[in-house]
């Protein structure tokens, strides 16, 4: 299974989102690091600037397939050659409303353009995927005379995407075990996140056959976004034991540097690289956490550089208590603490945030002068 992560090409064209070259060579370089397969690279068909970008990004030297996105015309293929890309994504339209809206319903005028573009790709020695644009709203016939037709012409994989992210994990494999069992093409997952099921949809294709999946740092991308980098890795190393060779340590700051240059703040309770995490403040859990580190973790906290805390809260029992007076060389006896917890809630409500260990021994003593 192969991670194609597109954050500097489909990320970047979420709203309000632009990369300099120097958080693009950033970007790429934290991701290979992180165990990205691929990288989808940039649009060379937007202009020079974008141009530039890419060839400073293949100079990078990464040990990567690096590839570029095109429409399947030969103004944009000629643009991506003049870069020096090895690798692209010519996309056409599979819906029918696509296909009306960009090329007024002539699928023989669209075809044409995707043989004469593929042709001269593989004459210059490219490997060629197929971009299905609105591959969940149209019909498997026609993705199968698609893929047919791109596989005599030297065609190496065709790319499933549910552009606007209309479908469920159920249909996706559905469709997806379909086109896989015809043994055309390979597939790669291209999925959004507008209801929510962008990772669940890209693990399902998977799952029925797919070999590839596109993915983006902290799920960046139109709209909803896209599948997650960082939760599809780690999905694959621990979901579905993969070997991978990911610097998960890396995790978290690759993201951090995705958000600030896309100047978003990261959600402290998101899967994977979320700060808060590996906090348990219930009490019922911490008191299992700290019995066996398993207990409520699906893998360990220092995997991905975080900690584990017990935050004092609301919901935290005499057992959290216990351990952070013990870890401020206290001994307290548990029956001690039954007229603290309620002091605690009521400040912890109150105010919306966790008590400090200062306060903690401030509350402590006046409890005991009780």
């Amino acid at each position: 299974m192969l991670i194609n992560d597109t954050t500097l090409r489909d990320g970047e064209q979420a709203p309000y989102v632009a990369f300099n070259t120097s958080e693009k060579l950033s970007i790429a370089q934290t991701l290979v690091a992180c165990g990205a397969d691929e990288l989808e690279i940039g649009i060379p068909a937007m202009g020079v600037k974008e141009q530039e970008d890419i060839k400073e990004l293949l100079a990078l030297g990464l040990d990567v397939r690096m590839m570029s996105w095109n429409r399947a015309k030969m103004s944009d293929l000629e643009a991506s050659l003049e870069c020096g890309v090895k690798a692209v994504d010519l996309s056409i339209p599979i819906s029918e409303l696509l296909i009306d809206v960009k090329f007024g319903g002539n699928k023989t005028a669209m075809l044409k353009e995707l043989e004469s573009t593929i042709r001269v790709a593989k004459q210059e020695g490219l490997f060629v995927c197929i971009g299905g644009e609105d591959s969940s709203r149209g019909s498997l016939e026609f993705m199968k005379e698609v893929m047919s037709f791109g596989r005599e012409l030297g065609a190496d994989r065709f790319r499933y995407c549910d552009t606007v992210g209309i479908m469920t994990p159920t249909q996706v494999y559905h469709d997806v075990k379909a086109l896989t069992e015809l043994n055309i093409l390979p597939i790669e997952m291209h999925t959004h996140n507008d209801f929510g099921l962008a990772n669940a949809n890209a693990l399902s294709g998977l799952d029925a056959g797919a070999i590839s999946v596109n993915t983006t740092v902290i799920g960046l991308g139109e709209r909803a976004g896209n599948a997650s980098f960082e939760q599809i890795s780690m999905a694959l190393k621990h979901l579905y034991g993969q070997t991978r060779s990911i610097d998960t340590l890396g995790m978290r700051n690759l993201a951090v540097i995705v958000a600030n240059a896309a100047g978003l703040t990261l959600s402290p309770s998101a899967p994977i690289i979320g700060e808060h995490i590996f906090s348990h403040e219930s009490g019922v859990h911490a008191d299992g956490m700290m019995k066996n580190g398993r207990a409520y973790e699906p893998f360990d906290a220092e995997e991905v550089g975080s900690l584990r805390e017990y935050p004092i809260g609301k919901h935290s029992g005499t057992g959290t208590i216990l351990y952070h007076l013990k870890q401020l060389g206290i001994s307290a006896q548990k029956e001690t603490l039954q007229n603290l917890l309620p002091r605690i809630r009521e400040i912890v409500t109150s105010r919306k945030r966790v008590l400090s260990d200062t306060e903690l021994i401030t509350l402590y003593k006046e409890v005991l002068c009780l």
